[in-house]
């Protein structure tokens, strides 16, 4: 399909994408990778009347690694992610799964701003930075500030972003350690039908659920079970509390709880619970 009738313009500058989002509201959105916004406009979904490209930002393309975190720029894509020496080896889990997004053409154009801007449930990065216990950080008008990732993802495709805001940098504890990864699709390259991430941190163990509800979900009851001294099989049991699965032609609620009862449960045996 066509998309509805937009105005372009391309910002130079973090400053300058703020500025056109202040000056046109919520009739504006940001266009970085576009694997996410493009496929919505064609069908209408989205209609936005100004789309300001900031995919050229290169400031905003980085993996670095500070004194407790590892930093990634919003703009950073998913294959240099995936190859980052920093991420290799301080991050290991979301340059796993940063590599397993999609097909090559989506992560050589997909940035991992765009996918958590998003807020879908069904994405992959959310997911893991729920897990890590991550934080966001966002820039509008009266400067940046941070948000933790259990707070950032608020309805379906909502998220904790004011119509100025642009998400500048993903912040994640540095882990090295024992971590699981767990997706079901129907092909390698498609949207999970249910997936899950087990990562051990310095507070324990950190799980995160992809496409149980309509926002990512940090699996709560399970890493209380694990504090508590359950064990994977016993723990992965509680997968489905607190999750609203959407029923569709790939399952039933039942069907997708039953399939968290069991990722949940392979993801932990990877990190030894």
């Amino acid at each position: 399909m066509i998309p509805a009738s937009f105005d372009y313009v391309r910002a130079g500058s973090v400053d300058e994408a703020i500025g056109l989002l202040s000056e046109h509201g919520e009739d504006a959105k940001l266009l970085a990778g576009g694997h996410s916004l493009l496929p919505l406009m064609k069908l209408r979904l989205a209609q936005p009347a100004m789309l300001i490209d900031i995919g050229r930002l290169r400031e905003l393309s980085y993996v670095k690694e500070e004194k407790e975190y590892v930093a990634v720029g919003a703009l950073t894509r998913h294959h240099d992610i995936a190859q980052s020496p920093v991420a290799l080896a301080s991050a290991p889990v979301l340059a796993h799964v940063a590599g397993q997004i999609g097909d090559p053409q989506v992560r050589h154009r997909g940035t991992i701003g765009g996918s958590i801007s998003h807020g879908d449930p069904a994405s992959d990065l959310p997911a893991v930075l729920l897990a890590l216990g991550g934080t966001l950080v966002v820039q509008g008008p009266n400067g940046r500030r941070e948000i933790d990732a259990k707070d950032f993802f608020l309805s379906f495709f909502e998220v904790a972003l004011t119509p100025e805001e642009v998400l500048v940098e993903v912040r994640v504890p540095r882990s090295s350690g024992q971590w699981g990864f767990e997706k079901l699709t129907k092909r390698a390259q498609d949207w999970a039908i249910v997936g899950a991430v087990a990562v051990k941190t310095s507070d324990g163990v950190g799980v995160g659920l992809i496409n149980m509800g309509p926002v990512p979900l940090r699996a709560s009851a399970v890493e209380a079970a694990v504090t508590s001294g359950a064990k994977a099989i016993d723990a992965a049991q509680l997968a489905g509390e607190g999750t609203d699965p959407a029923a569709d032609f790939n399952g039933s609620v039942a069907y997708r709880q039953h399939v968290a009862k069991v990722l949940v449960r392979r993801a932990l045996e990877k990190v030894g619970v």
